[in-house]
């Protein structure tokens, strides 16, 4: 009887781990760069629309862009992000999805 709930718990352990590192894998950082061609305005602009953040949010990321060189604006799936990127570099703002 000990033996069939060490198997059950050793399965469920198992599984747990699998999900967590289904979860890991799916989360990339969507990445704006600084440029010294787009406005503090624009950047805010495209975030608000593209990304859905608060205006406040938005400004927070474009001071981190334009002091740190570069800032991780959002985070998910590769495939929710990539339109989100597509977005920002059609309005000539330099984004990338991290690996």
């Amino acid at each position: 009887m000990n033996t069939g709930r060490f198997n059950a718990a050793t399965r469920w352990q198992t599984e747990s781990q699998e999900e967590l590192a289904v979860l890991e894998e799916e989360f990339h950082n969507l990445i704006v760069w600084n440029d010294d061609v787009n406005t503090f305005d624009w950047v805010i602009q495209s975030l608000v629309e593209v990304c859905s953040h608060e205006p406040i949010q938005a400004e927070q990321c474009a001071l981190i862009i334009h002091h740190k060189g570069k800032c991780s604006v959002r985070k998910g799936s590769f495939e929710v992000l990539r339109p989100q990127a597509e977005a920002l570099i059609d309005r000539g703002i330099q984004a990338t999805i991290d690996y």
